[in-house]
């Protein structure tokens, strides 16, 4: 069957730190997910391994909805010592490098998370986002809607405002662009946001289930891009739990803080320790938070 070839497909590791892992993931209850996002594949050895996108995936229980929360990438945070780092206060993206990157880098990270926000997780996924460039184009591209016109400090394209079809190349160039925006970093945030659920929608459109070709394609692909820590659970029934959510129920939250420069270097810092996002995770009450917080949160 393609869902056992799709298993194997994926490398499967250790990405959590045993503080941050849930003692025991109950795929009928609300589920909490870290993804972390690389340009470079994992177990890469290179210098300068720093994650370019830390997310988490909380999706209540009943599966009508999910929440995918980004984590400002220059967030100060105290990140404990690992691999030979001695710990101490730095930017959030910094403890993916400082713990060797890869595994390990996740690893770290996940620690720094749940001591930040006291968030247990029920699995992980480090994602080579550079990978996802042959899924779009598989999929034949994505529709996204490009909200300011923005020329790419990349590649020097410009996206003119409006909706349009993307490819692969031109998707991840877009998504990575946070420079002459006027939210920076936060607008970034979105547009990562926008095109994880821009490749939910088109996988949905496509002809993959009857093409079953295409479908190999597609599942080896995404295969190579990723590894997973399931906490035990088996991929094929984590994936089977989730098949029900529906695109439009995906909502995207930027996490409460503002920019700060210390020390002549730029910083996020939280507003008010997060005002109560990290506590309505851990209590499952996000649906009540983003109804109070409005301006945190969009429609994705």
């Amino acid at each position: 069957m393609l869902s056992h070839r799709y298993d194997r497909a994926v490398a499967k590791e250790q990405l959590l730190d045993a503080d941050a892992r849930t003692d025991r993931t109950d795929l009928d209850g609300a589920l909490n997910y870290l993804l972390v996002g690389s340009d470079r594949r994992p177990g890469d050895t290179g210098p300068d391994q720093r994650s370019d996108t830390i997310l988490i995936v909380h999706v209540p229980e009943g599966r009508r909805e999910a929440y995918l929360v980004s984590i400002p990438r220059d967030l100060l945070v105290a990140i404990p010592p690992a691999n030979g780092f001695g710990g101490g206060q730095d930017k959030i993206n910094a403890a993916y490098e400082h713990g060797g990157g890869g595994e390990a880098g996740a690893r770290l990270l996940s620690a720094t998370l749940n001591r930040l926000t006291g968030i247990r997780f029920d699995g992980a996924a480090l994602i080579d986002f550079s990978g996802f460039r042959k899924v779009i184009d598989l999929l034949g591209g994505v529709q996204m809607c490009v909200d300011t016109e923005v020329r790419s400090i990349h590649t020097n394209r410009v996206f003119p405002t409006g909706c349009q079809q993307m490819d692969g190349a031109q998707a991840l160039d877009y998504v990575r662009q946070r420079y002459n925006l006027p939210g920076g970093d936060y607008d970034r945030q979105h547009h990562q946001q926008q095109l994880l659920r821009a490749m939910l929608d088109r996988a949905g459109q496509s002809d993959l289930r009857s093409n079953p070709v295409k479908l190999d394609r597609v599942l080896r692909a995404v295969g190579g891009s990723l590894t997973v820590d399931t906490n035990g659970v088996p991929l094929e029934d984590l994936l089977l739990a989730l098949r029900a959510l529906p695109a439009d129920g995906m909502r995207g939250v930027q996490v409460p803080s503002s920019p700060q420069t210390i020390d002549e270097v730029s910083y996020v810092v939280l507003d008010n320790g997060g005002n109560g996002l990290f506590e309505a995770v851990r209590d499952t009450r996000v649906s009540d938070w983003a109804q109070a917080n409005p301006r945190w949160v969009t429609r994705l």
